[in-house]
């Protein structure tokens, strides 16, 4: 039994150590939508005409007093984008849905399990009620996970100058260096 508990607590602290696991902390992923988006221009004089890039995606390094820094997702580079040109911001999550799934198939599998009697009018045994629990209950948690992980949309214009001050405090608390100027 000690060798047991001592096995359990050097386990715990492995496991649970922070500093074990540690990772630089990133930013939240998102895409800028700017006022230029939609208008047609050409490139450069001579070349055909096209549409300019609906967005900017990139990893958000800082929020500055009137602009976002933002290591751009296909260069590599820094992106500082004004604060007037943003039209909307969209904060991409990771999906969630397969760790829904999982939680709530655990916990309706040990659902199943404790509410299993031998004198169940259907024998479907101890597995087949944990089984029926997991399926019970991992389809909501799977939709409850999707529903988590969706993106959410910001937008900038027609905001009044507190209320971007009020969405800028929100993204700041998602960027990568929090109190930057």
């Amino acid at each position: 039994m000690k060798k047991f508990i001592s096995l359990f607590l050097v386990f715990s602290i492995l496991a649970l150590s922070g500093n074990l696991f540690a990772k630089e902390k990133r930013g939240a992923n998102i895409a800028i939508y700017t006022v230029g988006v939609g208008e047609i221009k050409p490139k450069m004089e001579g070349t055909p005409w096209e549409t300019i890039r609906p967005e900017i995606r990139g990893e958000l390094i800082a929020v500055n007093q009137n602009s976002l820094l933002l290591l751009e997702r296909n260069s590599g580079t820094d992106v500082t984008v004004d604060i007037s040109e943003i039209k909307a911001v969209r904060i991409i999550k990771k999906s969630k849905a397969l760790v829904g799934l999982f939680i709530g198939g655990l916990v309706g599998a040990g659902f199943g399990l404790l509410t299993y009697s031998e004198s169940n009018f259907f024998d479907f045994g101890a597995s087949g009620n944990a089984a029926g629990g997991a399926i019970l209950f991992g389809l909501p948690g799977l939709v409850i996970g999707a529903v988590l992980g969706t993106d959410k949309t910001i937008k900038f214009e027609g905001k009044s100058n507190s209320e971007i001050q009020e969405i800028l405090e929100t993204l700041r608390k998602k960027a990568r260096i929090k109190n930057a100027q």
